[in-house]
């Protein structure tokens, strides 16, 4: 058997109303000056006020950071490490989607370790020691909770990333009550964000592709293909918010180990330079970046086709199930409510050229993928997508 490594997040927690109970569980480990990172919608719907109460009533200092944007900036991380630098923070928590939770990540390292950010970025790059750090999804997607991965926009446009596992946070609380209400096109992108993570972490041509990867992945897929439709249906179904954060840990577990690939590298143009939601962005490519691989790889897809869609038990034959597997994903993401086009978000046939030109930057996802990418073959896919 192969040799393999496997890293996750130390403890996590699984339940209803844990928010609520912040102090209580984590409180001790993050000592008498917390910062949350979290963004102005969290703040205005009172997601996090819960957590704040309970800590205040514990005897913490609580400062609290909201200005996280989608797709944060370079300047928006230093904004959040000076507030923490400010408040003495003694302790972080990352509190929403994936980019607060990828911010508090780094805030944590920066402020713990003194460590520059230009000499972070990278594989193995970033040393440490951080801050404790805790994190708290409010969206079933990124697997943010469970990474050792921090993705940043630098200078406007391009991706870029902090991959270290001292990253991995000390503790992950997911709280399926938190995503409740959540609306249907964020649960609904967010959702296909987590299905592209299992999708590509139990295909990823990585060295380090290995059988507890696979099997967290397609655990994953189980829970969200069989949850995805009823979570944006019925926002207020508790038991299918819950499978869908769980599939949305278990995704994240399995890629942060097993590393994704073209469906991402391809994606990051579209959110950094178009500022599309990073679980639309892989939700438009999907389809065509799965059709471009499938001669290398249908075998594969065909083994995870009936963990989303068990009624594909019947197709016969490997390609077939493949094809048909690509085509429900297809159907599934249009059934949702995402928008199917490139076009349909605004982006015109005239900025595919850059954007395939960008893609290949992503050199530490493309290596993974199935089959070999070039430039001429990113451009081909978007011009699929377009």
């Amino acid at each position: 058997m192969q040799s393999f490594k496997f890293n996750t997040t130390a403890s996590l927690v699984f339940e209803s109303g844990a928010a609520g109970r912040l102090a209580e569980i984590v409180g001790m480990r993050l000592g008498r000056s917390i910062l949350i990172v979290t963004d102005p919608g969290i703040r205005r719907l009172g997601l996090c006020d819960d957590a704040v109460a309970s800590l205040r009533a514990a005897g913490h200092i609580v400062m609290i950071y909201d200005q996280t944007e989608a797709n944060p900036s370079q300047a928006c991380l230093m904004e959040a490490v000076e507030a923490g630098r400010a408040a003495h923070a003694t302790g972080i928590i990352g509190f929403g989607g994936g980019s607060s939770l990828d911010v508090a990540k780094l805030v944590s390292l920066l402020l713990g370790s003194g460590e520059e950010l230009d000499t972070a970025w990278g594989v193995g790059n970033a040393k440490g020691p951080r801050l404790p750090l805790v994190l708290v999804p409010t969206t079933a997607g990124t697997g943010s909770e469970v990474t050792p991965v921090s993705i940043i926009t630098v200078g406007g446009e391009e991706k870029r990333g902090v991959s270290s596992p001292i990253l991995l946070p000390d503790i992950a609380i997911l709280d399926p009550d938190l995503t409740i209400g959540l609306p249907p096109p964020i649960t609904a992108a967010t959702g296909v964000d987590a299905m592209v993570h299992a999708i590509e972490a139990y295909s990823s041509r990585h060295a380090n592709n290995n059988p507890l990867s696979k099997m967290l992945a397609r655990q994953a897929l189980q829970l969200l293909g069989a949850n995805i439709e009823k979570a944006v249906l019925d926002g207020k179904d508790r038991k299918a918010r819950g499978a869908m954060l769980l599939g949305s840990l278990l995704a994240g577990q399995a890629f942060a180990n097993s590393p994704v690939a073209a469906v991402h590298a391809l994606a990051y143009p579209i959110g950094g330079t178009f500022h599309i939601p990073h679980g639309l962005s892989n939700a438009l490519v999907l389809p065509h970046v799965l059709r471009f691989n499938a001669p290398n790889a249908s075998a594969v897809y065909a083994e995870i086709a009936t963990d989303v869609f068990p009624d594909l038990v019947s197709e016969p034959g490997g390609q077939a199930r493949c094809a048909a597997f690509i085509e429900r994903l297809a159907d599934l993401s249009a059934k949702l409510g995402l928008q199917p086009r490139l076009r349909d978000v605004g982006i015109g046939e005239e900025y595919l050229a850059g954007m395939a030109r960008d893609a290949m930057n992503q050199t530490r996802l493309l290596v993974n993928n199935p089959r070999d990418v070039n430039e001429a073959d990113a451009l081909s896919i978007y011009r699929a997508a377009w």
